[in-house]
């Protein structure tokens, strides 16, 4: 996160302006940089956080309440937190086993198997990793279900918006503001039901134009968010660096692999690693004694939440094996040499010893 040194800046100039929400400058301003990142018809929509984020890009789809919107299990449970609140009814689909992401072409055959017509459906950048954008560009083409994309880790692996893409700015996220979001998308008039959306329905007017929330962005969450956007490129390199340190280390540990392109070609502020079928239980439970915390991000995917347990869902095979042998390893910017040599060497230990 960026330092108070580096926001002050742009705390001056709320200081100054003497506006502190409604869009205002610094907003404005935010939203224009992180369009521009995405090419020229690229538009961007600051809200409150990244699963207001997603709730307003579904909301903007205008679909019949209760419609079924497809997600996968293997996601963060506001994933399907915001479905339900959009007014949508989540039916649970399982993930490609090697991607840990929906598979747009075999989404194809399972939308025959829904418990009712399938409206819209959430493929999940899983931990950041980029998406298959032409394949679902053509799923939604040849369907024609819409398609709004859970991006809340992928800031960095985003490089355009065919469909609305929502993105997290939580401080736990690669470019962090505290908490925030943002929706990117194609079409001004969809962008601009978004804006409408997370303020009250207003359009020019405090007249209600729909049924909206208040879900926008404050002028000192874009402070923290611009800051961070300053200095995002010597963030990354911070990121990369990282990442190359841990694949070096445990090139010669076959048993633990990395995200595909993982630090090499998209930066995530995550390590999650695959490890065989049967060593996730002793691994956490070896590196909790030796005082390392790990996480397990997704737990055993949404469908066994207890919030969500009664609703309709496919089969999870996938799922439950990727449940069973994934691991998020500390991981952080700044992890220093000694950090990183102590954790790679107890891996190395521990699956030697297997």
């Amino acid at each position: 996160m960026p330092s108070a040194d580096a926001i002050l800046p742009y705390l001056e100039r709320i200081d100054a302006s003497r506006q502190y929400s409604n869009f205002g400058p610094l907003v404005r301003e935010l939203e224009i940089r992180l369009a521009e990142r995405l090419g020229p018809d690229a538009h961007a929509v600051t809200a409150s956080s990244g699963t207001s984020a997603l709730v307003l890009g579904l909301m903007a789809l205008d679909l019949p309440r209760g419609a079924v919107c497809a997600l996968p299990s293997w996601t963060f449970v506001a994933t399907a937190h915001a479905v339900l609140a959009a007014g949508l009814t989540p039916w649970f689909i399982d993930v490609d086993a090697d991607t840990a992401m929906l598979d747009p072409q075999a989404c194809q055959t399972v939308l025959s198997r829904a418990p009712g017509k399938v409206r819209a459906i959430i493929p999940v950048c899983a931990h950041g990793a980029p998406l298959d954008i032409g394949g679902w560009a053509h799923f939604q083409s040849q369907t024609g279900v819409r398609v709004v994309v859970d991006a809340a880790a992928a800031h960095d692996s985003l490089t355009s918006a065919p469909f609305p893409m929502a993105v997290s700015l939580h401080a736990t996220k690669s470019l962090g503001a505290g908490e925030g979001g943002y929706v990117v998308c194609p079409d001004t008039d969809f962008a601009q039901r978004v804006r409408m959306l997370s303020s009250f329905g207003f359009n020019g007017s405090r007249e209600a134009q729909m049924i909206a929330q208040n879900a926008k962005m404050s002028e000192y969450a874009a402070a923290v968010a611009l800051s961070a956007m300053d200095s995002w490129a010597s963030t990354r390199l911070l990121y990369q660096q990282t990442a190359f340190k841990l694949r070096i280390a445990l090139k010669d540990v076959p048993q633990v692999q990395f995200q595909e392109g993982w630090g090499l070609r998209w930066v995530s502020s995550v390590c999650v690693v695959r490890i065989p079928a049967g060593t996730l239980a002793p691994l956490i439970a070896f590196l909790k004694v030796n005082d390392i915390d790990t996480r397990q991000w997704w737990g055993e995917g949404c469908h066994v939440s207890r919030a969500f347990a009664a609703l309709a869902r496919d089969g999870m095979p996938n799922t439950e094996h990727l449940a069973a042998t994934t691991l998020g390893l500390p991981y952080c910017a700044t992890m220093n040499d000694a950090q990183v040599s102590r954790l790679t060497g107890l891996l190395q230990q521990f699956f030697q010893d297997s």
